[in-house]
């Protein structure tokens, strides 16, 4: 008779254990023919076993969220020189095109700011618009129509030259003749101004105290104002 080792001695001994584990509970033992391997597996929970609840762990510590303070508040008003909320949506590429085109500036009330040369415009010491001025004023008044409810002001300077009674009355002279032809292009009314010399951009003369004839040239000019709506 041969003796078995291993694992496999072991086996039957397990079944005689089992075996009389379940007599001693009263209960009834049947054998199966099939393998172990191939036999269904059933769990149930014990009969009188504590029921197991998870619940979730408060956490004790004494970190809380902090509220962020903060400084910075939503500034009012226009954020860009486009101002988009005033321009119909089907002209904002054609209005970003004409505001780099013509250079414009926002002023510090947030006004567009437009200055066409008035060398462009007017003949030496002369208030009527030459024909070549036409280009200049059909684009700005096409930028105009971009902003219908936005009123327009436009506004004569003149260089240092004569006196400040006779560039007052020819930059305003210039101006009415600037606000009469946007009116005709753009069918909108502006109002006029004229300020002479008194809102140069460049100097009239060099640090020397000569003549600077580009500084003069830059200080002759005609600027059109695009306002803010009313209530903005």
């Amino acid at each position: 008779m041969l003796a078995l080792r291993g694992p496999r001695a072991l086996l039957p001994l397990a079944a005689a254990v089992a075996w009389a584990a379940a007599a001693a509970q009263g209960l009834a033992v049947s054998r199966s023919g099939k393998p172990l391997a191939h036999a269904d597996t059933h769990l149930t929970p014990a009969i009188g076993a504590p029921e197991t609840v998870l619940r979730p762990q408060p956490v004790v510590g004494g970190l809380a969220p902090r509220p962020v303070a903060t400084r910075l508040q939503p500034r009012q008003g226009p954020q860009t020189i486009l101002r988009e909320a005033e321009v119909p949506p089907h002209r904002l590429e054609q209005t970003r095109a004409l505001l780099v085109e013509l250079k414009a500036q926002p002023t510090p009330q947030q006004a567009i700011s437009i200055d066409l040369p008035a060398d462009v415009l007017f003949d030496f010491d002369q208030a009527q618009l030459r024909p070549d001025a036409a280009p200049s004023i059909a684009k700005a008044a096409e930028l105009i129509r971009s902003y219908p409810e936005a009123p327009l002001t436009v506004v004569g300077h003149t260089d240092a030259k004569g006196t400040d009674a006779y560039n007052d009355a020819l930059s305003l002279r210039r101006a009415q003749a600037v606000a009469d032809a946007l009116q005709r292009a753009a069918g909108r009314k502006a109002a006029t101004q004229g300020m002479g010399r008194r809102q140069p951009v460049a100097p009239n003369a060099t640090p020397e105290g000569r003549d600077d004839p580009e500084g003069r040239q830059r200080n002759r000019r005609v600027q059109i104002l695009i306002g803010l709506p009313s209530g903005s």
